[in-house]
């Protein structure tokens, strides 16, 4: 993200006894043939900030989602397929879903019993599944899809725009239009294929595999990730967008859309994204995907720019520095994701200094002047600036606020100061490259500073800047 966002807050922990039979998301549940909610996954991975994210007892590797929007109504119907492995003996286990209507869902190809509980979707398949088993969960679901407001007021999940739909998922409003693990904890491959009226375009992540047209001159996009993506980075977004698809250097794909109203006062900034590219790839290591692009929507359809795997997403035409700081978070939050939404900073720090970097590099200030200036004056522009740690944000209200950024940013600068140029551009690349396309701690992180110069004591940036309470002594 670009700026102070949003999360939802966590439900209560569901019951260790559940009466599990088909219901709709009103209705009370048929009770006939409930069991004992024995051998069940968990309904939450215990997040420290959002504790019903994700689910325990399964981890997902793949997502094939067919769906079909109609903006008149804001109708979404869809069916999800969901390949995932047993990582315990299940009798039952749970997939987040927020509202919709679940029609019917499957496991293996047999029926299987649900039911719902806030926002856990419930399923006991007709035999139990083996540690280690790999099964295939079919859920049909309809709807109209939610928009989720967060602590501190701002809006996820399932965004109505003017001429048809955003779905911006961080960090667990993807669960607002289709089922599953949602935590980014567990990462997957994803095959999106989205159907809309005549004239309008659906703009997913990964590469576009086709785009044709169905009954009732409506059209059917089809997108392809093969690289793991968590929940969060995933996006949908329907609109009349003016489509550019180029190739740069090195044969990477770029797919850009744009809604019409931004094409002029976007396009010199979208120009610079090879530039930008090629500069990140340089600081941070080789480009973890296999293409790349933009969305870019009103301003008025979200409010915050968001690093959506492949394809960054943006309130209006970005400048520069938002540009480059979504950009870096393809390597920073995206191939390289946190294990736990305490970890965020690990996102929001590298991305910020890629900031700093960027300005660095074209000439203006360098790191350390921003460092010095953020330190001495930087309450003047960012009143919370040392309100909390980097690593220990206050709630889920503060997540992503100022110092998970700022004082981030300044965690990193620490590491340089302390290891020199060589060693930390060592550490920057080595990060991204030794947790590619996985997901890591902020004790990883820590681990990894420190082997990658043993010489060096640490005990002061972890203790004062990165988990101390206030404003640390001037280094």
């Amino acid at each position: 993200m670009s700026r102070s966002v949003r999360l939802v807050p966590a439900v209560a922990a569901a019951a260790l006894v559940l009466a599990l039979t088909a219901c709709d998301d009103e209705g009370a549940p048929d009770t006939s043939g409930a069991q004992a909610r024995d051998a069940s996954g968990a309904p939450g991975v215990g997040d420290p900030y959002f504790p019903k994210a994700g689910n325990g007892g399964y981890d997902v590797s793949h997502y094939g989602l067919t769906l079909a929007y109609t903006p008149d109504g804001n109708r979404l119907t869809g069916t999800a397929v969901v390949t995932a492995r047993a990582t315990e003996d299940l009798a039952a286990f749970d997939l987040d879903l927020a509202g919709m209507k679940v029609e019917e869902v499957t496991v293996g190809g047999d029926t299987a019993e649900f039911r719902r509980d806030g926002q856990e979707l419930i399923v006991r398949p007709p035999g139990a599944l083996s540690d280690g088993e790999t099964f295939e969960v079919r859920v049909r679901y309809s709807g109209s899809p939610r928009t989720i407001t967060d602590p501190d007021g701002s809006k996820e999940g399932w965004l109505r725009t003017a001429d048809g739909a955003l779905a911006l998922g961080e960090p667990t409003g993807s669960m607002a239009w289709f089922p599953g693990n949602h935590h980014p904890s567990d990462k997957a491959s994803y095959d999106i294929a989205v159907t809309v009226p005549k004239g309008l375009t659906a703009v997913s992540n990964g590469e576009l595999r086709s785009a044709r047209t169905v009954a009732d001159g409506r059209t059917t996009f089809a997108w392809h990730t093969a690289e793991p993506m968590a929940s969060y980075v995933a996006t949908l977004a329907i609109g009349r967008y003016t489509v550019t698809r180029s190739t740069a250097e090195g044969g990477l794909p770029v797919y850009v859309a744009v809604d019409p109203s931004q094409v002029t006062a976007s396009r010199k900034v979208l120009a610079r994204l090879p530039e930008v590219m090629e500069w990140a790839e340089n600081n941070f290591g080789h480009y973890p995907f296999s293409s790349t692009g933009a969305i870019v929507d009103r301003p008025e359809d979200a409010e915050y720019a968001l690093e959506t795997q492949n394809r960054p997403f943006y309130p209006g035409a970005p400048d520069t520095a938002t540009l480059v700081h979504e950009t870096a978070h393809q390597w920073f939050g995206d191939s390289v994701t946190p294990k736990s939404w305490q970890d965020m900073w690990l996102n929001e720090s590298l991305a910020t200094y890629a900031e700093w970097l960027w300005t660095e590099d074209e000439g203006g200030a360098t790191a350390e002047e921003t460092f010095t200036e953020l330190y001495d004056h930087g309450e003047d522009e960012y009143e919370d600036l040392w309100a909390f740690p980097p690593a220990k944000p206050t709630s889920a209200a503060h997540v992503s606020d100022t110092p998970v950024y700022q004082r981030g940013a300044m965690v990193i600068h620490r590491i340089r100061q302390t290891v020199g140029e060589d060693t930390f551009y060592d550490i920057v690349q080595g990060w991204a490259a030794a947790h590619r396309h996985g997901s890591a701690d902020t004790d990883d992180f820590t681990a990894f500073v420190e082997e990658q110069a043993p010489d060096e004591d640490f005990d002061e940036i972890w203790a004062d800047w990165l988990y101390g309470e206030g404003k640390p002594a001037r280094p």
